[in-house]
């Protein structure tokens, strides 16, 4: 596997492919880890979750610089994304014992019933490249705390990464088996899966990949955990903070270079406040500073890959040629590197991909509604279903609004995000199940029915 630096085109190195021999010796390792760490009381787990939140900050700067190389993330971004991999695992040490503390039923007189949180085994995690430490530690923290044991099959463009949250876990102390890197390509994920070793999997990633892990996972009666794409509405009433919602929407839809499932991706503004809005968001746009994602001061760096922006390039050109307007940027930069100009397109056609579709990348589609109502029926006209953001002043409107939008997420008047303290996931062709929080680590357990006469 080759890792290509997308700021410059130049490969940064070559890590070799595990071999099918290799994967046997993961699963059997997992196979034999899981007795003994399933058995290992909580507190210690606990107490191994929170040593990996040190390692990690003791480390930060050298795996964000990891990061950015491997996926063009701006350095800036890269650290906070570190630092909040270890903020899930100091939740996950401090809470783990509360989440899975056994629930009482009503019993008949003599009798004691409850539900308790055993762990189910090897749980399979295939992973983007996208937020690369973030996304593996938002199912690491909490899932192996619960007891269970992981293995990672992460992207095959970040294979740095992917080796360097194993290190992680090794330096905090956790045993042999516990969690392990599998650098194979997508062609073998269906055959760890089907193994009778493996007892789950979840996956972030595309909606053809999930339904592949889906598939599978349903023919060998598996538990799987879907986070899907997103064509994330950002919904500006007529009585919002107009600078608030432009200065926010713009970060919401540019973070990470645009490539987020939660990002801002459709505007949908009442028409009292759409022309005031779209000039507030441009401007707030085209301030935002493009370059060297290896500088502090970068807000937006490359794309991934080459090969991603052209694909990101060629539903912009489409959407244009079916009659949407560019009122900033509009194509890839004149430069060396994958350089996507920050885009927003406006009167966008219903039915283009801008419309249609999930346009991972920095641009943003602006349309125009008449009132509150229109406004919930536009942001619901998609099969996606992640996550969404209102914008008002009033919070009793906004609440309203929120709960008529369809996703399974929605922030009134701040950007969708993921936080340890609350759930977090998809409806739709968005996805299934939930993470993080107490829903999160009560995933991939055995709720257990104890009834004791």
């Amino acid at each position: 596997m080759d890792a290509i630096n997308p700021a410059t085109g130049e490969r940064i190195a070559t890590y070799e492919s595990d071999t099918a021999a290799d994967v046997e010796e993961a699963l059997s390792s997992a196979d034999a880890a899981f007795e003994e760490w399933s058995d290992r009381p909580l507190r210690e787990r606990e107490e191994l979750i929170a040593s990996a939140a040190d390692v990690l900050r003791e480390n930060k700067r050298e795996y964000a610089e990891l990061m950015t190389e491997e996926m063009g993330k701006p350095v800036s971004q890269a650290i906070s994304e570190v630092e909040k991999c270890a903020w899930v695992c100091d939740h996950y040490a401090e809470h783990a014992s509360a989440y899975l503390q056994p629930e009482g039923h009503p019993s008949p007189a003599g009798s004691n019933v409850e539900t308790v949180y055993q762990p189910l085994g090897a749980v399979l995690a295939v992973m983007p490249w996208n937020f690369p430490f973030w996304q593996v530690f938002r199912f690491a923290a909490p899932y192996l705390t619960a007891g269970n044991v992981g293995l990672l099959k992460h992207a095959s463009n970040v294979p740095g990464c992917a080796r360097a949250i194993e290190d992680v876990l090794r330096e905090a102390g956790y045993p042999e088996g516990v969690f392990q890197t599998l650098l194979v390509g997508s062609d073998a994920v269906d055959d760890v899966l089907a193994d009778d070793r493996v007892r789950a999997a979840t996956l972030t990633g595309s909606g053809p990949a999930g339904s592949a892990v889906a598939s599978t996972a349903g023919e060998h009666i598996k538990k799987t955990v879907l986070e899907l794409g997103g064509s994330d509405p950002f919904v500006v009433l007529d009585d919002a903070d107009l600078d608030d919602a432009a200065e926010t929407g713009a970060w919401a839809r540019n973070l990470n270079g645009g490539q987020s499932c939660i990002a801002a991706k459709r505007f949908v503004v009442h028409t009292a406040v759409y022309d005031e809005f779209v000039d507030r968001l441009v401007d707030e746009v085209e301030a935002l500073t493009v370059g060297d994602p290896t500088d502090e001061a970068t807000d937006v760096g490359p794309q991934a890959s080459a090969d991603l922006m052209a694909d990101l390039h060629e539903q912009v050109e489409a959407s244009i040629d079916a009659g949407a307007t560019v009122l900033t940027g509009g194509g890839p930069m004149d430069r060396d590197g994958a350089y996507y100009e920050p885009t927003v397109l406006a009167d966008v056609p219903e039915g283009c991909p801008a419309d249609s579709e999930e346009l991972f990348g920095p641009v943003a589609a602006v349309f125009e509604v008449a009132d509150e109502e229109a406004a919930v029926e536009k942001a619901n006209e998609t099969p996606f279903g992640l996550g969404a953001s209102v914008w008002t002043e009033d919070r009793d409107r906004g609440r309203r609004v929120a709960r008529e939008i369809d996703a399974g997420c929605t922030y009134v008047n701040q950007l969708v995000k993921s936080d340890p303290r609350v759930p977090f996931g998809g409806v739709g062709i968005s996805g299934y199940g939930r993470e993080l929080s107490g829903a999160g680590i009560r995933e991939f357990v055995n709720r257990k029915t104890l009834w004791v006469e």
